[in-house]
């Protein structure tokens, strides 16, 4: 008996579904079954579904009380072999794949849907165009071809794989919600902001500190208005090119203290205030639509809700139920420790296989023991810092861990050449036309200035000393790119593993960005989910790099409350 089974949900509401052979095809009859949950449900030899779109099926499933083990979703392998092919950005519907493989006019992707405050279910409606099960088969089978014909097969079948089981997270997140007090949240935006005023006006706090700023400018002034406070400024005979907190810290002048007091806690109203909670929260879940692989370098985005961008003091509201705890779990410099198990080189494998501060162990080594000169060296590495001390310490680092630094700059120099860069499992960077500085910035990576927020959730990083040139511009987005994107393969498959030890507890992955997961489980299974996330990141780093001796530790915190992990 085959172990894949290809599902296509028909217009009718009902499901075709057919066994697949090992060449991708159908190795027995199509069969229309009435009811999608029932057809998989009745089938659970099955271990990988085959369909066009997990957001189109999965949801449905899940409302059901149905889970699959393993799927392969069209559509998001559709975007991975297209960037592997130099083709990115080009329509990556199983429609367009089918008229690319019979040289028809290529059908425009759907528009991407807007997320629902407060949806239940978020993804349930379908989006894209139905297509027969015997085209998306055949789109399947041509896509198994494509695999075979990339650099890797293997790295790039995983990497697929991974991806589709991070979509099957997703969607499994998206259905659970982050537990969410909104009693807790009221009396933080209370303590934050003051009483609310009648009309939706500035709550008391922002307003006091709202006629501060004007007193110390000796005129009215919206604080709220970039261009005001800019000119305020240069009435005052300060001239600033933006009122990024950054700029801001390094003037001299009265209205600096309440104006950066005042955009933190305007930034919280806006973006989580009392808006966003009735917005966002129903019966104690917080339920953004997390999409997998939402930016170029594979990095997770929320569809809506800000999820990924939660202020320190919000966390306060993120409160496990009633015997139940919050294990959460951080990677311990993740990104050098990728750059490590990519670049090969030995002396900083055997650094990063220790399971103690990583820069710590490299300022050993390279620093005489200055820790804070060998992180900015390894950040300079990755992000791509030429001027000033980071040149000095860039060449420190090159004599100790020349074949890291070797890896990253050769990067850096295909980035400018305009050649396709890739990670270690196969994503690809896009072509250099692709590269804006608003896609840098959404994927993490700094391009023209840094990526300062007034969030104090923000855990980039970010080196002084970039040039703008475009050519340049993309050689440090390729630069950090096989870094921060081979970390983004790397947790995909951690969180593949994690998900498969959960499947038998009680426990449910809730939050995920980046290097950090939010597992909710019954306080009797936290230890046995601590014990899960550390086999799981073993288990990740295996598969993702092969035999080396790094090890990607995590620090863990079992709390009740997730602003007591950090």
């Amino acid at each position: 008996m085959t172990d894949r089974w290809a599902l296509a949900p028909a217009e009718d509401g009902g499901v075709d579904v057919a066994p697949l052979g090992p060449d991708g095809l159908p190795s027995g009859p199509v069969r229309r079954e009435p009811d999608l949950a029932e057809a998989v449900r009745s089938r659970p030899d099955v271990t990988r579904w085959v369909w066009r779109s997990t957001a189109e099926v999965y949801p449905r499933l899940l409302a059901t009380g149905v889970r699959v083990e393993r799927c392969y979703d069209i559509e998001d392998a559709e975007t991975l072999l297209l960037g592997h092919e130099g083709r990115y950005g080009e329509p990556r519907s199983a429609a367009a794949a089918l008229a690319r493989l019979r040289g028809t006019p290529v059908p425009p992707d759907p528009p991407q849907r807007s997320a629902e405050p407060g949806s239940q279910s978020p993804l349930f409606e379908p989006q894209g165009v139905h297509l027969p099960l015997a085209d998306l088969v055949e789109v399947y089978a041509e896509q198994q071809r494509r695999h075979d014909r990339t650099a890797h097969p293997d790295r790039m079948r995983l990497l697929t794989a991974a991806e589709s089981a991070g979509m099957l997270v997703a969607a499994e997140m998206n259905r659970a919600g982050l537990p969410w007090s909104a009693d807790v949240h009221r009396t933080v935006l209370h303590d934050l902001l003051g009483e609310r005023y009648a009309g939706g006006g500035e709550p008391r706090r922002l307003a006091e500190l709202a006629d501060e700023v004007s007193a110390a400018f000796g005129r009215r002034v919206r604080p709220d208005l970039p261009a005001d406070v800019i000119k305020a400024f240069a009435q005052a005979g300060i001239r600033i090119k933006s009122t990024r907190r950054w700029e801001i810290e390094s003037v001299d002048h009265p209205a600096v203290k309440p104006l950066i007091a005042y955009k933190k806690l305007y930034r919280i109203w806006v973006a989580h205030g009392w808006s966003w909670l009735q917005d966002w929260v129903r019966d104690g879940r917080f339920r953004p639509e997390f999409l997998a692989g939402g930016t170029v370098t594979g990095r997770w985005v929320t569809n809506g809700g800000g999820a990924l961008q939660i202020p320190k003091v919000i966390r306060r509201a993120v409160v496990a139920d009633p015997g139940w705890r919050l294990v959460v779990a951080d990677a311990d410099q993740m990104e050098p420790r990728v750059l490590a198990a990519i670049s090969r080189d030995p002396g900083l494998m055997e650094v990063a296989g220790r399971e103690t501060d990583l820069y710590q162990s490299v300022s050993d080594r390279a620093f005489s023991g200055d820790r804070a000169q060998a992180k900015l060296a390894v950040l300079g590495a990755v992000y791509g810092q030429t001027s000033g001390d980071g040149l000095k310490n860039l060449a420190a680092l090159r004599r100790r861990f020349p074949k890291a630094v070797a890896y990253v700059d050769e990067a850096a120099r295909a980035g400018e050449e305009g050649r396709l860069v890739r990670t270690w499992l196969g994503r690809t960077c896009p072509p250099a036309a692709e590269v804006t500085d608003d896609a840098a910035e959404e994927a993490g990576i700094p391009v023209t200035q840094p990526p300062v927020t007034e969030d104090e959730s923000d855990s980039r990083q970010w080196v002084p000393g970039y040039a703008s040139s475009n050519a340049r511009a993309r050689g440090r987005f390729a630069r950090n790119f096989v870094v921060q994107g081979s970390a983004a393969d790397w947790a995909l498959l951690l969180l593949a593993a994690l998900r498969r030890t959960c499947a038998g507890m009680a426990a449910e992955l809730v939050f995920f960005q980046h290097d950090e997961v939010i597992v909710h489980c019954p306080e009797e299974e936290a230890d046995a989910v601590v014990a899960a996330i550390r086999e799981a990141a073993d288990l990740a780093g295996r598969l993702t790099f092969g035999p080396t001796p790094v090890r990607f530790p995590f620090t863990t915190a079992v709390v009740e409350c997730y602003a007591d992990a950090k």
